[in-house]
């Protein structure tokens, strides 16, 4: 990698304008930013595309799909992990928080026999400089399991662990507060009799009767201590929105409700929605839609969750509807927001002195297509 790289001749989204111009890259980080295209013979030309702060993504579960590309095949973790970084990069992601969950409340699941080995292999490609992405952990806490807490207090001492995120999908409330979209959903996808799906909604509610609320507080409690960004998941009511705050979650994730949604963004936790909620225009459980909060203008914060190439599709998206998300402002919702809402404050906008994370990006027909990828300088796309 040069010491020193001149980009040119591009449409740097700042934070909060557009312009035409360059950018110097020093020692992995911007050293300057000017308008106008540069002369010097050394210079890039980005042919006027688009040059963005590298993405960050908070909430993906990608990687399971890598290990388990079919029913009943485990794939090698290490290969699995390369392909996952591989496909993230390419979304523009350069940095990415690995959502695992501790919990499964998948009868025929493999999330609990998976976690460890993603988690160690996560590690292992981080610490052996295999990734191209920055790869950090979130760790989704489903606190109706009866092993959560057990297994959260091991893996949070994993130092890549930087954010934390508790849910309880008990039917009848957050996600599902419609049972029969509840039994809809998970008959569907976990192919299970009507007799069965009777036993799963009776363990599920047991669960979170004896298990949640004790196990949320501890964690809450754990994370505090070791200043770890927290998310609440799927709040509904005011009641929930109240114990997110003051616990001091940082950050609302999936809201279901727009009171849940306008009240957690009054309370300062930054309003998280998946960025193919806006992409297919609307939620796969039937709940609120991220448009609809983006109108209200408390959407701070998109996620790829199951599709990481819908994150930037998802922004050029929000920037084309009548709003007041203008370019700069979308661009936001995919990079500053999330992270200063992870604690992350050297990157997340093209600054000078911040991380030279850089995505450069043409539309066509609404649709993005990256071209080059730059992690702290270093091409990786």
């Amino acid at each position: 990698m040069p010491a020193e790289q001149i980009l040119s001749n591009a449409r740097l989204v700042l934070a909060d304008t557009l312009i035409h111009g360059s950018l110097l890259i020093r020692d992995g980080q911007i050293a300057d930013i000017r308008e106008g295209a540069s002369s010097l013979p050394q210079a890039q030309d980005l042919g006027g595309d688009l040059l963005l702060p590298g993405l960050v993504e908070l909430h993906t579960d990608n990687l399971e799909k890598h290990m388990s590309p079919r029913p009943g095949v485990d794939w090698p973790s290490a290969s699995a992990v390369l392909t996952h970084d591989a496909q993230i990069v390419a979304a523009g992601i350069t940095t990415v928080f690995d959502a695992l969950s501790i919990g499964d409340i998948n009868p025929k699941g493999k999330r609990m026999q998976q976690l460890g080995v993603m988690l160690a292999a996560i590690a292992e490609a981080e610490a052996a400089g295999q990734t191209r992405a920055e790869h950090r952990l979130h760790l989704r806490c489903e606190v109706s399991h009866p092993q959560c807490l057990e297994l959260f207090r091991e893996l949070v001492e994993q130092p890549l662990v930087q954010l934390v995120s508790v849910m309880d999908h008990a039917p009848g409330q957050r996600q599902f507060a419609r049972m029969e979209k509840y039994r809809e959903y998970y008959m569907g996808k976990y192919h299970l009799s009507p007799a069965e799906m009777d036993h799963f909604v009776s363990e599920q509610l047991a669960n979170s009767a004896r298990h949640s609320d004790q196990q949320r507080a501890a964690i809450v409690d754990i994370c505090r201590s070791r200043e770890l960004a927290l998310a609440s998941h799927d709040d509904a009511t005011l009641e929930h929105v109240t114990e997110s705050a003051d616990y001091g979650m940082a950050i609302a994730e999936f809201p279901t409700t727009f009171e849940a949604a306008e009240a957690s963004h009054a309370r300062g936790l930054k309003v998280l929605m998946g960025a193919p909620n806006i992409v297919r225009g609307g939620s796969h459980s039937g709940n609120i839609a991220a448009a609809d909060l983006a109108q209200r203008g408390v959407l701070d914060i998109l996620s790829s969750d199951y599709y990481p190439a819908s994150l930037l599709q998802a922004a050029l998206g929000l920037a084309e509807q009548d709003n007041g998300y203008d370019l700069p402002r979308a661009i936001a919702t995919i990079s500053l927001a999330p992270a200063r809402a992870a604690g992350l404050d050297d990157r997340g906008e093209i600054a000078v002195g911040l991380r030279a994370d850089l995505v450069q990006a043409q539309v066509h027909k609404g649709q993005p297509v990256i071209g080059q990828v730059w992690r702290q300088g270093r091409r990786v796309f």
